[in-house]
C-alpha cells in the first residue's frame, strides 16, 4: 500500500496543486494508521491508503479504537487475488497437493496471523477442501515467500502483489491456484480455484483510499475523480501490473459497496475458522 500511495500521491499533488505527503504509520495490522485517519478533521486533507485489512479488523480486533463507520471510501484502484504457490519440486497441481494432504494435513505459510492470506486460505482448506491445516505465520509476506523459495515450507499463501508474481513468472515458484474470477494477464498459466472445482471461492486484496466519514460529498467526489484520471495514465497502470496488481478503478459509490460487503464476507470466513486476535 505504501508503494501504491506514493504512486498516486505524486500525481495527485500535481492534479490538485497541493503537496501530498505519504506518512507510514505501521503496526497493529493497520490499526495505528486507521485510528489516525478516523480521528482526523473531515476536510479531505487526510487520506487513508488501505487494503481489505480495514474490513478484516472490524471482526478480529475487539479493541481497535475506531469502527468502519468512521470511514468513507473514495476509490479503489487495484486488486490482487490470493494465490497459493509451492516450490517447483513439490506438487504440480492443486489436485495433487490436496490428494497428498487428505490423509495427513497441509502446512502453509503467510504474512502473519490474522492476515488476509491466513484467513482466506485456511478457510479454503478446512471448509471447502476438508483438509486439516497447520498455519505458519511469518513477519510479513516477503519472508513467507522466501521460505517457499527455499522449500522450507511446502506452500505459501500470498497474493501476486506481495512479490510472489515475479517468482512464479520466473519459475522459481509454481502457482497452483489463484482466487479470482478469471486468470490474471500477468500470470496466464495459473488457474483459478473456480477452474479447479471451487467456483465460489474468490478473495481479492484491493488497494484503495478512504477519508473520515463526515468528509463532505463534494470533496470526496473531487478526490475520487482525480484518482480515476490518474489511473488513465498508462505509466501508472504499467507500474501497478509490474507490482502484481490488476488496475481496477471503482468510484466512491462502488468502492463503498465493496468495502461494506467485504466486512460481511471476511466476518463469515473469520467466524468459520474460529479466529480471534486481541
Amino acid at each position: 500500500m505504501d508503494t501504491v500511495s506514493r504512486l498516486f500521491g505524486e500525481r495527485l499533488s500535481a492534479k490538485l496543486g497541493q503537496a501530498v505527503v505519504v506518512e507510514n504509520r505501521g503496526g497493529a495490522n493497520g490499526n495505528i494508521a486507521n485510528r489516525r485517519v478516523a480521528s482526523a478533521d473531515p476536510d479531505g486533507y487526510t487520506i487513508l491508503g488501505a487494503t481489505p485489512t480495514l474490513a478484516v479488523n472490524e471482526t478480529i480486533y475487539a479493541r481497535r479504537g475506531y469502527t468502519a463507520d468512521q470511514f468513507k471510501a473514495v476509490a479503489i484502484v487495484a486488486a490482487s487475488p490470493e494465490m497459493i504457490s509451492t516450490h517447483p519440486s513439490n506438487a504440480k497441481t492443486l489436485k495433487e497437493m490436496l490428494d497428498t494432504a487428505r490423509s495427513t494435513s497441509i502446512q502453509f505459510g503467510t504474512a502473519g496471523t490474522g492476515s488476509m492470506s491466513h484467513i482466506a486460505i485456511q478457510y479454503f482448506f478446512e471448509k471447502l477442501a476438508n483438509i486439516r491445516t497447520t498455519h505458519i505465520p511469518f513477519q510479513g509476506g516477503a519472508p513467507a515467500v522466501s521460505a517457499a523459495l527455499g522449500n522450507q515450507i511446502p506452500l505459501v499463501a500470498a497474493p501476486p502483489a506481495s512479490g510472489a508474481a515475479s517468482f512464479v513468472r520466473s519459475g522459481s515458484l509454481r502457482g497452483l491456484a489463484i482466487a479470482s474470477e478469471k486468470r490474471l494477464s500477468i500470470l496466464p498459466d495459473v488457474p483459478t480455484f473456480a477452474e479447479l472445482g471451487y467456483p465460489n471461492f474468490t478473495s481479492l486484496v484491493w488497494a484503495g483510499f478512504f477519508v473520515p466519514a463526515k468528509t463532505p460529498g463534494e470533496i470526496t467526489t473531487k478526490l475520487s475523480e482525480a484518482i480515476g484520471q490518474i489511473l488513465n495514465d498508462p505509466s501508472v497502470t504499467d507500474k501497478l501490473q509490474q507490482m502484481g496488481f490488476e488496475p481496477t478503478f471503482l468510484d466512491q459509490k462502488a468502492s463503498e459497496k465493496l468495502f461494506r460487503s467485504d466486512i460481511i464476507k471476511w466476518k463469515s470466513m473469520i467466524e468459520a475458522i474460529g479466529l480471534r486476535v486481541e
